[in-house]
This record gives structure tokens, C-alpha cells and sequence, in this order.
């Protein structure tokens, strides 16, 4: 389902920004989505750091199927340690896995708050985690919580984007860029990395 603000974000952006317009247009028909349930969307991303997409999704099959689909925090901390091993994680992922679980379990994440926390806030719960980096914690508020001015700089994708579209070439000059597309900084970033690849990435 589309956001609710997805519309006029598109509507602003053209407004302000030809180059923006110019990418929105090209790609009239795709929105961003959510992915998933919370815990699941974080376990599968620490499931797929460092390794190919082909690789990560064929190592979460074998996760689901280990943990009879039932893929929650009771769930991986009920399991062994050994059988998630088994699945194709390192041990270094099963920890961090088993230890967002805990998070989740202990109430270390406010899951029922996040509608009234500030993105920076759930940032910092979310990468109290083990294996969890403001990078996924940026991915999770724009495709879990689809929250609209995340502004992923250290993304290499957008990087590279701006640069093309843009001819920015330094991180203080992009993030200046950013500045210009608040409220709407997810929005800008979802259509950036459309003029890369106009095949959305599931986060």
C-alpha cells in the first residue's frame, strides 16, 4: 500500500527540484512499501550483511524452516544455537540475532512507542542491538515504519546517485542537497536509487 503522504511528497519535490521532477517522472507508478513485521525485518537484515542477495535469501529460507516459520523472538531464543548455525549463519550473525531477540523479549524495544518517538530515538534503541548499524536502522524507519525525511547519507547507492544527477561530489555538499528535500528526504532517496535501478530493493 502507498504512503499516505507519497503523493504530495512527489507533488513538493517536483516543485522544487527539476532533477527531481525530472526522476519522478520517469518512474510513475512505483511507491515505496513496507516490508514485514519489525523483529523479522531486522533478523533478516542482519542475516543478509556482507553477503550477496542470492546467498541471503536462500540462507533466510533455511532460517525460516528451522524455525517452523515462526519467526519471533520466543521463537529463535527457544531454538539451539547450533541448529541456527546449521542454517548458514556465522556465528557472529546467530549471536547478533539471538541477541535482538533478547532485545525484544527483555523490552529493550519499545516497538508499541516507535508511533511517538522521533526517528533519531528509535535509532539509537535500534543500534544498542548488536550487528545493528545506523544503516539498517535508517533502511528499517523507511521501509518498516515508512517514515518520510530519513536522509541514509552513508549509503553508497545515494551517494553514487547524487553524484550522477547531481554532479555533487562531497558529502558536505550532498548533505546541503539533502537539506533542500525535507520533509521528504525518504522519498528523494527511494527515487535516487530508482534512476540506478528502477527494480526496488527489499530491505
Amino acid at each position: 500500500m502507498k504512503p499516505e503522504y507519497w503523493d504530495r511528497a512527489k507533488r513538493a519535490l517536483a516543485r522544487r527540484d527539476p532533477v527531481m521532477g525530472a526522476i519522478i517522472r520517469r518512474h510513475p507508478k512505483v511507491f515505496m512499501m513496507r516490508r514485514g513485521e519489525a523483529f523479522m525485518t531486522l533478523a533478516r537484515a542482519i542475516c543478509g550483511q556482507q553477503i550477496s542477495v542470492k546467498a541471503a535469501q536462500s540462507v533466510w529460507n533455511r532460517v525460516c524452516i528451522c524455525l517452523d516459520q515462526n519467526i519471533t523472538p520466543e521463537g529463535v531464543i527457544a531454538k539451539e544455537r547450533k541448529r541456527l548455525r546449521a542454517c548458514g549463519l556465522s556465528d557472529r550473525k546467530t549471536e547478533y540475532i539471538a541477541d535482538l531477540a533478547q532485545h525484544f523479549v527483555d523490552g529493550k524495544i519499545h516497538e508499541r512507542r516507535w508511533p511517538e518517538m522521533d526517528d533519531e530515538a528509535i535509532i539509537a534503541e535500534l543500534t544498542d542491538v548488536r550487528g545493528i548499524g545506523r544503516w539498517t536502522a535508517e533502511m528499517f524507519l523507511m521501509f518498516n515504519l515508512l517514515r518520510p525525511d530519513v536522509f541514509p547519507l552513508d549509503d553508497l547507492g545515494l551517494q553514487k546517485a547524487i553524484r550522477l544527477s547531481y554532479r555533487k561530489t562531497s558529502l558536505k555538499s550532498m548533505k546541503a542537497l539533502g537539506g533542500t528535500w525535507r520533509p521528504w528526504r525518504s522519498v528523494a532517496t527511494w527515487y535516487l536509487w530508482r534512476s540506478l535501478d528502477p527494480l526496488p530493493v527489499e530491505y
